[in-house]
C-alpha cells in the first residue's frame, strides 16, 4: 500500500492529495518538520508530495531520488514545439544583458521567472547559477499537463491572459480539450523528445504562434490546478525512484 507523505504545511492541492489518498486506501502522512520519524523511513512505498526547500532533505532520509527534467530540456527541444527562442546560461551573463528577456531558474523558484533587463536581476545569488533565458511572448493560455510513461493522465487550464482560473473553477472548452490532447500526444509520440516517467509539461498558445510547450516541471511539488487528484496520484507514485 502506498503511503502519502507531505509537509506541514497545509494548502488546497496537499488537502485535495489527501481525501484522494484516503478514498484509494492509501495511509496518508503528514509530517511536523524535515525530519522523518524512523518508523516512516521503512513504508515500503512513499510517495512524495513536498515544497522544493524541503525536497533533498526528506528524499535523502528515505534513500529515494526524486525524478526532475534536465536543465537543458526546454532549449534541446525541437522548434516546433518551443515556437520561440529559449538557452541555458548564467545568471552572470544575463545581468550583463541589455536587452529585456523572461529570464528563469530551470527547475526550481530560488527567484521569480519574468521579464528582467539584467540589473534587475536579483544580487543574492552566484553568478554561476545556471538560468533559462527565452524570447518575451504573450502566451494567451496555458494548461497544465500530469504524464506519465509518456501519456496524459489530467490536465487543466491554468492561465488566461495571465490570470489565474481559480475562480472560474479551471474551466475548459471541449474544442480547448480536444487541442490540447492532439498537441500533448503529438509531442508524446516524438521519438526525438526525451521525457521522464513521472513529470508534468504546460502547454499554452502563444498569440500569433499556437501551441507551444512551456517548460517541464517536477510533478512532486507540481500544483494541481483543477487537475483530477487522483490521477496526479497516479503519476506521484512513479515521480522517485531509488536513490
Amino acid at each position: 500500500m502506498p503511503t502519502l507523505i507531505l509537509t506541514p504545511r497545509y494548502t488546497d492541492d496537499s488537502q485535495a492529495l489527501w481525501r484522494a489518498a484516503n478514498r484509494l486506501g492509501w495511509r496518508v502522512e503528514r509530517l511536523m518538520n524535515w525530519r522523518l520519524p524512523d518508523e516512516l523511513k521503512l513504508v515500503p512505498e512513499p510517495v512524495l508530495y513536498v515544497e522544493a526547500l524541503m525536497t533533498e532533505m526528506i528524499a535523502e532520509q528515505l534513500g529515494l531520488r526524486l525524478l526532475d527534467a534536465p536543465d537543458d530540456w526546454l532549449p534541446n527541444l525541437p522548434e516546433e514545439y518551443r515556437k520561440r527562442w529559449v538557452y541555458l546560461s548564467t545568471l552572470g551573463e544575463a545581468r550583463s544583458m541589455e536587452k529585456a528577456a523572461f529570464i528563469k531558474p530551470p527547475n526550481d523558484k530560488s527567484f521569480p521567472a519574468r521579464v528582467y533587463q539584467g540589473k534587475e536581476l536579483p544580487s543574492d545569488y552566484p553568478d554561476e547559477m545556471p538560468v533559462l533565458i527565452a524570447e518575451i511572448v504573450e502566451w494567451k493560455k496555458e494548461f497544465r499537463c500530469f504524464i506519465l510513461n509518456r501519456s496524459l493522465k489530467t490536465f487543466s487550464v491554468y492561465l488566461r491572459d495571465g490570470e489565474l482560473q481559480r475562480e472560474n473553477d479551471f474551466v475548459h472548452t471541449e474544442e480547448e480539450e480536444c487541442e490540447v490532447r492532439e498537441f500533448i500526444e503529438t509531442l508524446l509520440s516524438d521519438e526525438r523528445v526525451k521525457i521522464i516517467q513521472a513529470t508534468v509539461i504546460d502547454v499554452g498558445m502563444i498569440q500569433g504562434r499556437r501551441w507551444a510547450v512551456v517548460e517541464q516541471n517536477a510533478a512532486w511539488g507540481a500544483g494541481l490546478y483543477g487537475c483530477d487528484p487522483i490521477e496526479v496520484l497516479e503519476v506521484l507514485r512513479y515521480a522517485v525512484v531509488a536513490a
